[in-house]
């Protein structure tokens, strides 16, 4: 009952749509979701191809270009790369994808990486049920362009883009204000997946304590586990990148293109971070408080079984040993022509399986 209460009142989870601010892809490519012109933190209305979009940024010395593309292959990025001078290696993982997140630097060029996670719904935890599903965000930042390339299924920009269009004074920070409200939506669902799986690992734990005899399926716990890997794998190689965003510039090794004022947003985001890997640790050590629980319980369980059989096995050892030592077929033994031999012995064997049953059970065997 508590469980079925806990998954009624689950916070419902950020819903994503897709960017359609742009119902016609761009002409470089299909994989191309969108590409806006921003002056002094303002979207800029109308269309227009990449190489226009810069050129007219350029001119006019105080805006940027935010070009989002879905799953490019090497011949559809192929043009976006040279427009704006993007480093082969760059290219390279941002096609690619399966990458570490990272942050790299290329020249006047940032290369970022992001892992974005779904906690996936399901009515019921099985051994084999997916519960994270990962997706990646590659960021391209320069002095006047944003670059974003973005794999798998779920993570969509177009929502974070309309949050940003609101407040044009954060987006006139340029590119880095970008980058920041990016790594701000891939942390928070961080934070919505982590807790999601609290009632995940909530419901096992209270399975596994509900019986003494081990109520959790061993494969649930060890499937909670791996998917806990996968959440990990994506959340703690952010911590460096986040870290290197957030420190005071050193003079010769300041990263180019990052506001100062944006420095302090990128220290929040990296105490959210820290949020998720201390309950990443947390979730690991209790997941594996709860597997030696169970196992434990069910260790308990089979001695428990086992000492029910051997106490049985004592009951019948009596009348066991009665009926083979009259059964030897020998022509003097007592009481073996006698009226009252046979009820005595039965009598006996009853008395004695009672006495020793009575035994077993004050001492908890049965």
């Amino acid at each position: 009952m508590i469980s079925n209460l806990r998954k009624a009142v689950r916070l419902p989870h950020r819903r994503r749509v897709v960017d359609l601010s742009h119902p016609a892809r761009s002409p470089l490519g299909s994989a191309v979701v969108n590409c806006v012109v921003y002056l002094d933190g303002v979207r800029q209305i109308g269309h227009c191809p990449a190489a226009e979009a810069i050129e007219h940024v350029r001119s006019c010395g105080n805006g940027f270009v935010w070009i989002g593309l879905h799953e490019p292959s090497q011949q559809e990025f192929a043009g976006v790369a040279e427009l704006f001078g993007l480093h082969p290696l760059a290219v390279e993982d941002a096609v690619d994808a399966h990458q570490r997140p990272k942050l790299e630097r290329y020249d006047d060029t940032l290369f970022t990486v992001f892992k974005t996670v779904r906690y996936v719904e399901h009515a019921e935890l099985t051994s084999t049920s997916e519960v994270v599903d990962t997706g990646e965000i590659m960021v391209f930042t320069g002095p006047d362009f944003v670059v974003t390339v973005r794999h798998g299924h779920h993570g969509s920009l177009g929502p974070l883009r309309e949050d940003l269009e609101t407040v044009p004074e954060q987006l006139a920070k340029g590119p880095s204000a970008v980058l920041h409200a990016i790594a701000d939506h891939v942390v928070d669902d961080y934070l919505a997946v982590a807790d999601a799986l609290q009632h995940d690992i909530d419901d096992v734990e209270t399975d596994v304590f509900a019986s003494r005899r081990g109520g959790a399926d061993t494969g649930r716990i060890y499937q909670l586990k791996r998917e806990l890997l996968e959440l990990k794998r994506a959340v703690a190689p952010l911590d460096r990148p986040l870290q290197t965003l957030s420190a005071l510039p050193v003079p010769g090794q300041s990263l180019p293109g990052v506001d100062p004022d944006i420095r302090a947003y990128f220290r929040d985001v990296a105490d959210h971070l820290a949020r998720v890997t201390e309950q990443i640790t947390a979730f690991d050590d209790l997941l594996n408080s709860i597997l030696q629980a169970n196992l434990a319980q069910v260790t308990v369980a089979q001695n428990e079984d086992m000492r029910r059989i051997s106490a049985w096995v004592a009951i019948i050892a009596v009348p066991t040993m009665v009926c083979g030592v009259y059964g030897m077929n020998f022509e003097h033994m007592p009481e073996l022509r006698w009226t009252y031999g046979y009820p005595l012995f039965v009598c006996v064997m009853v008395i004695v399986c009672v006495v020793v049953h009575r035994g077993f059970r004050r001492n908890g065997w049965l």
